[in-house]
């Protein structure tokens, strides 16, 4: 039987596949940029943070146009990558103490009294100098424990690069890592990288972007639609599903050489690929036997190929457990609408984890102890009025976080490899941006506004 592997039962189909696919093949490829989006507007709540002071670096060098546009850039990026921690509060710069340091010698005990002091009352201080010289950019910069007067100095580094605003933003993120680093917050995600499609070129591509949405840029130009981009945990790799040749493929793009690698070519609709954490195996979606999306796992270099689910249904949106390896999640509509459920790496002890509503996108925590999923809770299918809303389900005791609130379709949602942070795409219709969020709610940020984007996926480094 030649089914259409995206419609059975009444299963969902993303919006974003709905006007291409009638029978299983390729209607037409979208053309031309979509209208303006609306506003997206995320209720939030709030979290208590470690306060933090950050004076602008002292710039030693002749203070040319040149050579403050570097400082402030320097110091523009460090202090939004600070703030989008998630471990600090910045203390405005209204509260700072008329002297403020540039060097260590800067800070005798009794100075540093003065900062942890009202107004300002900090806990942490950053500060540091820049000098641009011989068409070099040279940075040093420092973190204090000012609640330590005895033993305040917690890291020093010393950054030397070409004098470019690019070196700049570059250091102020190697920087910002380091320090999150120093406060207990595991790494960094200053230097991580999104993946995510977007239709604002006249087509469905994959582009890339920094964390905090600087850089955007195309990656694909396959005049065609794609769906579902995966970066490799080594960041080398971008493996997503594609309609260039006519058909859904699964395809893999190099980001160091910019040419595609071999996978192989299978019958039916290949979709949804997933890295294994050591990058050596994909999971995917496919209906190359028996026209039922089942979910697959292969070796990076095409060879051992093997089914794990064999439940005659729409099972998409294969995960690994980044920690283990040993397990993943993905979405299935055995059961009538879909739901998220696990499985070991073997395709035993699958298990649904939403036995209610409707529950697609599934995104494994870096520590592989929850699950971030869309979920409209009480929704009777895709077209049901209502919000679709992003959960988190703690695998150890079966609680459940909603993160969204905004009565819009939000999905998608993609772990930072923080553990803190998500990124996620809201919207309505064909209209779609990308928000990141941290893990209870708080802090939403846009970081998309051309165009409409979605499907975004964090890099795991």
């Amino acid at each position: 039987m030649n089914m259409n592997p995206f419609t059975p039962r009444g299963w969902r189909m993303h919006p974003l596949l709905r006007s291409v696919l009638a029978a299983g093949t390729v209607l037409a490829c979208v053309a031309g940029l979509a209208a303006a989006p609306p506003q997206v507007t995320i209720a939030i709540t709030g979290a208590k943070k470690l306060r933090l002071a950050q004076p602008v670096f002292r710039l030693l060098s002749p203070p040319t146009s040149s050579h403050q546009a570097l400082q402030t850039t320097f110091d523009s990026v460090l202090w939004n990558d600070l703030y989008q921690s998630g471990l600090v509060i910045m203390v405005s710069r209204s509260f700072y103490p008329q002297q403020q340091p540039s060097t260590p010698q800067d800070l005798p005990a009794a100075q540093l009294t003065v900062w942890s002091q009202q107004p300002t009352t900090a806990q942490r201080l950053v500060f540091g100098n820049i000098q641009v010289a011989n068409h070099l950019l040279r940075i040093e910069g420092y973190l204090y424990n000012i609640t330590d007067p005895q033993q305040p100095f917690m890291i020093g580094k010393r950054y030397t690069d070409q004098a470019t605003p690019a070196a700049a933003r570059e250091i102020a993120h190697e920087f910002a890592d380091a320090i999150i680093q120093a406060l207990g917050g595991g790494p960094g995600i200053a230097q991580s990288k999104i993946a995510f499609i977007s239709n604002r070129s006249g087509h469905k591509e994959i582009w890339l972007m920094d964390y905090d949405g600087h850089g955007q840029h195309q990656i694909t130009r396959l005049q065609s639609i794609s769906y579902s981009p995966r970066l490799s945990p080594d960041g080398s790799k971008i493996a997503f599903m594609s309609f260039a040749s006519g058909r859904p493929e699964i395809r893999i793009y190099s980001l160091l050489t910019h040419r595609y690698l071999y996978f192989p070519h299978f019958g039916g609709t290949n979709a949804t690929p997933a890295w294994s954490p050591d990058g050596s195996h994909l999971a995917f979606s496919s209906s190359m036997h028996g026209g039922y999306m089942e979910i697959y796992t292969i070796r990076a270099n095409g060879t051992h190929l093997r089914q794990l689910t064999f439940s005659h249904s729409v099972n998409m949106a294969p995960v690994w457990n980044p920690k283990t390896g040993a397990q993943l999640a993905f979405e299935s509509d055995r059961t009538g609408l879909p739901q998220i459920y696990t499985m070991d790496s073997d395709g035993t002890n699958q298990r649904d984890i939403t036995p209610t509503g409707y529950a697609v996108s599934p995104s494994w925590s870096p520590n592989g102890q929850a699950l971030a999923f869309s979920w409209r809770r009480n929704g009777q299918g895709e077209e049901n009025a209502g919000g679709y809303d992003i959960y988190i389900f703690n695998l150890a005791d079966g609680s459940y976080t909603q993160l969204t609130h905004n009565g819009l379709r939000n999905d998608f949602p993609s772990w930072a490899p923080d553990g803190r942070h998500l990124v996620f795409a809201s919207g309505s219709g064909r209209h779609w941006q990308l928000f990141t969020v941290l893990a209870d709610g708080s802090d939403p940020t846009q970081l998309t506004f051309a165009g409409s984007n979605t499907m975004p996926n964090w890099s795991w480094h």
